[in-house]
């Protein structure tokens, strides 16, 4: 099973007539929202400071974008960039994950807003560690919100009352030595809710730092039980564009939607431009089934 690439790709570049996004667009979270695509990119220039842009589009390929960033750094944790942001619109409100950077190192950050573009941080969410790729489910499990996350090289999931205070941290997924994902994995965008369990799309590293993404289906009354996970990838570097670039080998997922049965997979293309690769939600759900869970992680 693989992801099949847009004709239309890449399907936003850098733009050079503005200082803030003239070297990288990449790693950007997308929502569907009232008949729309938004997308909230990450996006640096010759400083190589990562702001957050806004892009809007109809079909999801073409896309109209803001002048000027709408998120940029202004906290001392993040003075070195706010970075891929991904969104889940939970309880009327969109909330953004995106990580810190700064010479303390990174921060899992979070922020919401209402309509996307004013946005009012939450400040950070794990704190005192090192920790990204940290996603929220878009509703709450067992009563609790549930969020995905990062303590290398494993995929992680915790639990909160407020969203703020997080606990009961359990590994989920750990990368498989020797294989595509030797090095270290971590979730992509927010969970979908399916049928079948909540469905993941994730990158994984190998031991030559090539950034691949695959697929996994956790139990909907516990994402902590891995009921499938695809044995090989479903989106690979390929493209002159993802093979080359400011890193080079790497397709980078933080936001995936369904749009009329289709899965839209966005992804960052060798951190300097944005992405887009789709298929049939069903046919990919198909292929999961086929594939074997595993245990839960210790």
């Amino acid at each position: 099973m693989r992801l099949e690439r847009h004709k239309h790709n890449p399907v936003l570049l850098p733009n050079p007539s503005h200082a803030w996004e003239a070297l990288n667009v990449f790693n950007a979270a997308v929502v569907h929202h009232n008949g729309l695509f938004h997308m909230l990119y990450r996006a640096q220039g010759l400083d190589y400071v990562s702001h957050i842009g806004y892009a809007v589009s109809e079909d999801g390929v073409h896309w109209a974008r803001l002048d000027t960033p709408v998120f940029s750094p202004a906290e001392s944790w993040e003075a070195r960039g706010v970075e891929d942001p991904r969104i889940t619109y939970l309880e009327g409100h969109f909330y953004m994950t995106y990580t810190g950077y700064s010479p303390i190192g990174i921060r899992a950050a979070m922020a919401r807003s209402q309509n996307l573009i004013r946005w009012e941080r939450m400040g950070i969410i794990l704190p005192n560690e090192n920790n990204k790729d940290h996603t929220l489910f878009p509703e709450k499990i067992n009563g609790r919100y549930a969020l995905l996350h990062r303590r290398p090289p494993d995929i992680w999931l915790a639990y909160s009352d407020d969203l703020v205070h997080w606990t009961d941290h359990r590994i989920i997924m750990r990368p498989r030595p020797g294989t595509w994902e030797h090095l270290k994995i971590g979730a992509g965008g927010p969970p979908l809710r399916t049928d079948e369990g909540w469905l993941i799309i994730y990158h994984a590293v190998d031991a030559n730092r090539v950034y691949r993404l695959g697929a996994a289906l956790l139990a909907l009354d516990d994402p902590g039980v891995v009921l499938h996970r695809s044995p090989t990838p479903i989106l690979e570097p390929t493209e002159v564009w993802e093979v080359r670039g400011d890193v080079p080998n790497v397709v980078f997922t933080c936001a995936n939607v369904v749009v009329d049965g289709m899965l839209y997979v966005y992804y960052g293309g060798a951190d300097r431009v944005m992405a887009l690769a789709t298929c049939e939600l069903d046919a990919l759900l198909a292929y999961l089934r086929q594939c074997p869970g595993e245990p839960a992680a210790a």
